[in-house]
């Protein structure tokens, strides 16, 4: 089936999520077999890409790819981690997960745990959450005032160009679910024994504020979706849904790279294996 530009999707200077459906399935066809059969032939050439992307590791300006997953609590984080990468090599794909800063953590600049996780030469790095939580959470408690977010912005904005600059493609992803499909996966969590360790009383706290959080990601989203770092919205209240477009979003953007099977320093003809 025909699917609409990928760039339809995109954030640019300015973001009402309130216009964008989570529960578009642009992406999705009206058939599970089809997606799932879809998505397992994403996952292959994915897998197909980053084992290009791992043996280039030692080149001179050694490729990454940086997933960025943000969005509120049940839009799948996890799940698409496991559903993208699904035929990946462990040994060329991470995911770094953030939660509240430790006091070590605390005593430096927000960025400083983030550095020491970003992609290393060849490798694909996926942050379940990130350092975007710095410039929610704060806000929405009113830890910081309007001028430090801006500045925090900034900060973000100059990172992730000098990622760029050193070899790194940033891919960032806002997991769009409504409050309607919220409300159910958290109860279906409440109801199911084997998942009830998955929720805590602190993220009714975060429901409660979901027009504060949804107007820090509409700031937060709009001053930092860049060319050389963008992101997208990825509707996100059909789990299928999201990791198609997921993976055909890290697929298009691992094939922009351009990899090549690296050329040996040796003639393979010449080599005699007895």
């Amino acid at each position: 089936m025909a699917r609409e530009s990928l760039d339809r999707w995109k954030v640019g200077r300015k973001l009402k999520l309130a216009d964008l459906d989570p529960a578009a399935r642009p992406y999705a066809s009206s058939s599970r077999e089809r997606d799932d059969a879809r998505l397992d032939e994403l996952a292959v050439e994915i897998d197909r890409l980053q084992d290009l992307l791992f043996a280039n590791g030692s080149a001179g300006a050694p490729p990454k790819l940086l997933l960025v997953l943000q969005g509120m609590d049940t839009s799948g984080k996890d799940g698409t981690a496991r559903s993208v990468f699904a035929r990946c090599s462990p040994l060329g794909v991470r995911v770094a997960a953030f939660k509240a800063p430790t006091e070590v953590e605390r005593a430096h600049d927000f960025l400083w745990r983030v550095h020491q996780v970003v992609p290393r030469a060849g490798e694909i790095t996926v942050f379940n959450r990130s350092h975007y939580e710095d410039v929610l959470v704060p806000v929405v408690e009113g830890w910081i005032d309007a001028a430090e977010r801006d500045r925090r912005l900034a900060h973000i904005n100059a990172f992730e160009r000098l990622l760029t600059e050193t070899g790194t493609r940033v891919l960032k992803c806002y997991l769009h679910i409504s409050k309607t499909e919220q409300k159910e996966r958290l109860q279906a969590r409440l109801d199911d024994p084997a998942k009830q360790w998955k929720f805590a009383v602190s993220d009714l706290a975060t429901r409660a504020k979901w027009k504060q959080y949804i107007a820090a990601y509409e700031t937060a989203l709009a001053a930092t979706s860049t060319a050389h770092a963008p992101w997208y919205v990825v509707p996100a209240d059909s789990k299928t849904h999201r990791n198609l477009m997921i993976a055909a979003l890290v697929e298009q953007t691992l094939k922009a790279m351009k990899l090549k099977a690296p050329v040996p320093d040796f003639d393979p003809a010449a080599v005699k294996i007895v």
